[in-house]
């Protein structure tokens, strides 16, 4: 397709693959190194192999992004024919993949506006989707990468998590560091907000945080048209059920997905991971 505007994003936003066929979106793969073996997200490693990992508590993290990952990206797609791209990622808050596509983009041989989604998983997800309906819809750069933001705006990402151990050897906590001290009697639920990952409420059992997880999101998602995304990592058996009750109780939803992290995510909050993001149309 020549003479277009080329969409690109990275694989935190763990798109559906007919989602990333259908529209054309240039997805760059991030990488997690386990012990000192350095694999790439989606291609060398899996949910499964990150879970299993961090339950034989073997070392894993993430590494920083290379640049030219991001610059291959910019050159293909110009040699596709795009005039232009936006490229949008993971919140800057979390990665240095914002910071990596940046450096790359002032080097591209084309016009690359970059964008801090300030979220992760299908929270981006949703922001790449609507970026790239802007781009089929003929709006230049500046206008895609404005729908992307203003549905960034709009959306939220709530999550539970067995144990807080994880983010903290990541350093991905936040001011949820002041749960530290009690949690092995709490099951906190974390949200991510202005980019970071912080508190939202302490419960007491995994069932209660659940609950609790479901009441948030279907009160977030009120009777507006609205997509929803459940996450989960090595807990298929918890994200399902949540899935149907949400897909039951939300009157305004359009689309509902449920899928597993990946290995650059499920790095940093281990299995047991359960999440829910509300995104507004």
């Amino acid at each position: 397709m020549p003479d277009h505007l080329a969409v690109v994003t990275d694989s935190t936003a763990y798109l559906p693959q007919d989602a990333i066929d259908r529209h054309r979106i240039s997805v760059v793969p991030l990488s997690v190194v386990v012990g000192d073996e350095v694999l790439t997200e989606g291609v060398e490693i899996s949910p499964k192999d990150v879970a299993e990992a961090l339950r034989a508590k073997r070392r894993v993290t993430t590494s920083r992004p290379n640049p030219e990952t991001f610059a291959a990206a910019y050159r293909a797609a110009a040699e596709a024919g795009a005039t232009a791209a936006v490229s949008i990622h993971i919140s800057a808050e979390l990665s240095g993949t914002y910071e990596a596509a940046q450096l790359a983009a002032a080097e591209a041989p084309i016009p690359v506006e970059v964008v801090d989604s300030r979220l992760v998983g299908m929270a981006l997800g949703h922001c790449v989707l609507t970026a790239a309906e802007a781009a089929a819809a003929g709006l230049d750069a500046a206008g895609v990468a404005a729908a992307a933001r203003e549905r960034a705006a709009l959306t939220s990402g709530f999550f539970y998590v067995d144990t807080l151990e994880h983010l903290r050897r990541g350093g991905r906590i936040g001011a949820a560091r002041a749960l530290l001290g009690s949690a092995l009697a709490v099951k906190p639920l974390l949200h991510l907000s202005a980019g970071r990952i912080e508190p939202l409420e302490k419960v007491r059992t995994a069932s209660r945080a659940i609950a609790r997880l479901e009441e948030i999101a279907v009160s977030q998602a009120g009777d507006a048209p609205v997509d929803i995304a459940v996450h989960h990592l090595a807990a298929e058996d918890r994200a399902e059920p949540l899935a149907e009750r949400l897909r039951e109780r939300v009157p305004g939803l359009r689309e509902l997905q449920v899928s597993e992290v990946g290995a650059v995510i499920g790095a940093h909050v281990g299995p047991g991971l359960l999440a829910v993001v509300v995104a507004p149309r």
